[in-house]
Order: C-alpha cells, then sequence, then structure tokens
C-alpha cells in the first residue's frame, strides 16, 4: 500500500526530530573542551547565537502556518533549550572582550532582531502574506546557520587543524539536512527543502575537510603582538650589549691612561 505525501513527511519528519535531536548534542565535545581549558578563547560563538535565532523563528513559523508543524515546534523547541545551555556556557569561559561581544549579538539579533520582525509581521502584514515574510526570513536564517560553519572552515584550512570542527557534527548536519528536505518537499513546503540542499553541500564540505587534514601537522600561526614583543625585546638586548661593550672599552682606556702616567 503506498503511503501518502503527508505520511512520508511525517516519518522523514520524525527522522528529522531524532536526527537534529543528536545535531543539537554534536557540539558537546566542544563545549567539555572549552570546560577543560577554562576559556572559550579561540572559538565562536556566532553559530550558536544563530541557531537560537533560527530555533526562535521556525517555532513562529510553525505557529503561524499551523498546518502539519507540530514536529517543527518540538524539535526547536528542545533546541532552544540547549542553545542556551551552550550560549551560557560559552559566556561564563568567555574572556571579557569575547563575552562583550557574544552579549551584544544576541541582544541585536535574538532580542532586538528577533522582536523588531515579531511586531512588525503581526501588525504590518496578514495571512499568507505574513507567511510568506516569515518563511522567506527562515529560508535565509536556515542558511547561515549551515553556512556558519564556513567560518571554521577558513580556519582549519589556515592552520591545517581540525580543532574547532568536530566530524560528528558534521555528519550529523548532512544526514539532518536530507530528512528535513524531503520532509519539506513532500509538505510542498519550499521554505523548508531550499534551504537544506545548500546545508547537505555544506555538511560534504566539511566531512571531506576533515579527511584530508586530521592527520595533518598542525599550523602554528604567529601572533603579531607576540611577535613584535620579541622584536622589541632582541632590540632591548643588542643595546645593553652595546652598552655593555662601550663600557668595557671605557675601562681599558682608563687603564691604559693610568699605566701610561705611572710609567
Amino acid at each position: 500500500m503506498a503511503l501518502h505525501q503527508h505520511e512520508l513527511a511525517f516519518i522523514f519528519g520524525i527522522l528529522g526530530n531524532i536526527i537534529s535531536f543528536m545535531v543539537f548534542l554534536a557540539p558537546m565535545p566542544t563545549f567539555y573542551l572549552i570546560y577543560k581549558k577554562k576559556t572559550a578563547e579561540g572559538f565562536q560563538s556566532y553559530p550558536y547565537v544563530v541557531a537560537l535565532f533560527s530555533c526562535m523563528l521556525w517555532i513562529y513559523y510553525a505557529l503561524v502556518k499551523n498546518n502539519a508543524t507540530l514536529l517543527l515546534i518540538t524539535i526547536n523547541s528542545y533546541g532552544i533549550v540547549v542553545e542556551v545551555i551552550y550560549l551560557s556556557i560559552f559566556l561564563f569561559y568567555a574572556p571579557k572582550k569575547l563575552k562583550l561581544a557574544t552579549i551584544k549579538l544576541l541582544l541585536l539579533l535574538n532580542v532586538f532582531g528577533f522582536g523588531a520582525m515579531l511586531l512588525s509581521t503581526l501588525y504590518l502584514s496578514h495571512g499568507n502574506t505574513r507567511y510568506q515574510i516569515i518563511g522567506w526570513i527562515c529560508l535565509v536564517v536556515n542558511i547561515s546557520v549551515f553556512g556558519a560553519p564556513l567560518l571554521i572552515i577558513r580556519k582549519v584550512i589556515k592552520t591545517r587543524s581540525v580543532e574547532y570542527m568536530p566530524f560528528t557534527l558534521s555528519m550529523f548536519l548532512t544526514a539532518n539536512a536530507v530528512m528535513w528536505f524531503f520532509y519539506g518537499l513532500f509538505l510542498k513546503d519550499y521554505f523548508i527543502a531550499l534551504p537544506n540542499t545548500l546545508g547537505f553541500l555544506f555538511g560534504i564540505l566539511q566531512m571531506v575537510l576533515y579527511l584530508m587534514y586530521r592527520n595533518a601537522k598542525p599550523v602554528v600561526l604567529e601572533d603579531p603582538v607576540k611577535a613584535q614583543e620579541l622584536s622589541s625585546s632582541d632590540h632591548v638586548i643588542d643595546l645593553n650589549k652595546m652598552g655593555t661593550e662601550a663600557a668595557n672599552n671605557n675601562n681599558n682606556a682608563k687603564e691604559q691612561r693610568n699605566s701610561g702616567e705611572k710609567v
């Protein structure tokens, strides 16, 4: 017996929920590393801020659409809880400058940005127009979520180290994109289906890079500040050396004069 499209969408939605559950847990090794090092320096908060914003948007989209959207509400509600926990850990261990930058981004995107979008769509649009506006916003933000690891990809290529790009996250993101693509396709909801095609491509790219650089020798990037400090210290040493040599020459000259006077 052939399954109807809505039944197929439900099956892929359930699978999407299961895999998304693991996707949200995939960064746990990263935060364990932050806890172990007692610092979030070298890590980025942007992916988690955008992921939180995406979850908030998808819940709003599901409530506005109000048609076969229960599976969107369940997984994104869970996602909000997980992302809040991650960001709390990040802020606790982040240095002051990074902490302030993260708080500013949270206020700009998740408080003022989401609030402005919510109020404008509630009072300035109605019916299908509201649904279309929110759908397009969700589509763009979802692409940003899938594209967020590209910031890490640049660092991986530059340092030849996969320390900041866990393979499990890339693998689950790829499988997750496939499930939600078919969920959106069978529901004929292209706001869900389209961005997940890019999610699949980005996930494949991350896994390929991981296999390329997993055994590579990491490149230690020179810190220009430290380099300048070393250069300055070398200059000071040279000046001290010159001063010592000059003092020795003066002492030698004095000794020669004294010996000449004695004769």
